[in-house]
């Protein structure tokens, strides 16, 4: 369940394993939090943590079932943040979105994530540079921020390439019909959307210095963080409507397609028509018809029907329903 837990102290981390029930003993003193990682905890998992850092309970009630949408709230001097993870598999063209609750209080940060989206790497970056971790959790907590809007726009740019190649798609000459694909792309930019846009609230609340945890001097760091969630946010409102237009002009595609293919179909169906016309009308048998004993009828007959289906043929290209 405990990913990581250690101690920093004025920028550093502290060496050796940190127990869980010696965490808020570390954390005591000037400069010095503790940082604790924790994955899909069970409730019974998550009590003893929650007693280590007294965290409220309808906030632990929240990290431990997840399924929570993006949200800051502020319990006493403790920051629950909610945010949602999304990496894009290129394979299935699917966006796969985890969950990760943080509680921000000056002396630790606890991170409870589910599903995708490990910390691992945004913990080594942020260790080497003390300058900013002295700064506290605070930083931590932009650092973490700042990783997920990175992660938001590498989906966006695999949504992207995918969206161009359906629309080359739609307007190739090939005869297939990509909507399955659209509509398909067009529930995964809904949920992306869903997973992106009210972060934007979230953390321009932040931004703003609405809460202790967060320094003055840490402000412009979350101003960029939501600046990027902004261009995030348009880009995949403009995903909404590319996928909005391919699909109409698929569906245009698609009946003028039919409209070619009952082009076709009625002129061959003319065509026929003229010898089968005529093979029913010498087909009735009558003793008195034209040319009916004449040495030359047969091949005269099919002569005429070959002369008129060519001219049919001919004048039903010129106008490209053939």
């Amino acid at each position: 369940m405990i990913v990581n837990c250690a101690a920093y102290e004025n920028g550093m981390r502290r060496d050796g394993d940190l127990a869980l029930d010696d965490a808020s003993e570390a954390a005591r003193g000037d400069g010095a939090f503790v940082w604790l990682g924790v994955l899909e905890p069970s409730a019974e998992e998550f009590e003893s943590i929650a007693r280590e850092f007294d965290l409220h309970e309808l906030a632990v009630e929240d990290a431990v079932k997840a399924h929570q949408h993006p949200k800051v709230e502020l319990y006493g001097d403790t920051l629950f943040v909610v945010v949602k993870t999304a990496h894009y598999v290129d394979s299935e063209e699917v966006i796969e979105v985890g969950e990760l609750m943080l509680f921000v209080n000056p002396s630790f940060i606890v991170t409870v994530r589910h599903g995708d989206g490990g910390l691992s790497a945004v913990r080594a970056r942020i260790e080497r540079r003390p300058d900013l971790l002295r700064r506290g959790p605070g930083m931590a907590l932009y650092a973490i921020l700042d990783h997920v809007v990175d992660g938001y726009e590498e989906a966006a740019q695999g949504v992207d390439v995918d969206i161009q190649q359906v629309e080359r798609q739609v307007f190739s000459d090939e005869r297939d019909n990509p909507v399955e694909r659209i509509y398909k792309l067009e529930r995964e930019v809904l949920d992306f959307y869903a997973a992106v846009a009210p972060l934007l609230g979230a953390v321009d609340e932040i931004a703003r210095g609405h809460f202790e945890v967060v320094p003055d001097d840490l402000r412009e760091y979350f101003r960029d963080v939501r600046d990027h969630l902004r261009r995030v946010s348009r880009r995949i409102d403009g995903f909404r409507d590319l996928l909005g237009s391919a699909l109409h002009a698929n569906l245009t595609q698609v009946s003028v397609r039919q409209n070619e293919d009952m082009r076709k179909i009625s002129a061959w169906v003319a065509i026929i028509a003229v010898p089968t016309m005529v093979a029913g009308i010498y087909g009735m048998n009558f003793d008195h018809m034209p040319e009916l004993h004449w040495r030359f009828g047969y091949p005269a007959v099919l002569l005429l029907i070959l002369v008129i289906c060519t001219v049919l043929y001919r004048r039903f290209k010129r106008a490209g329903w053939l």
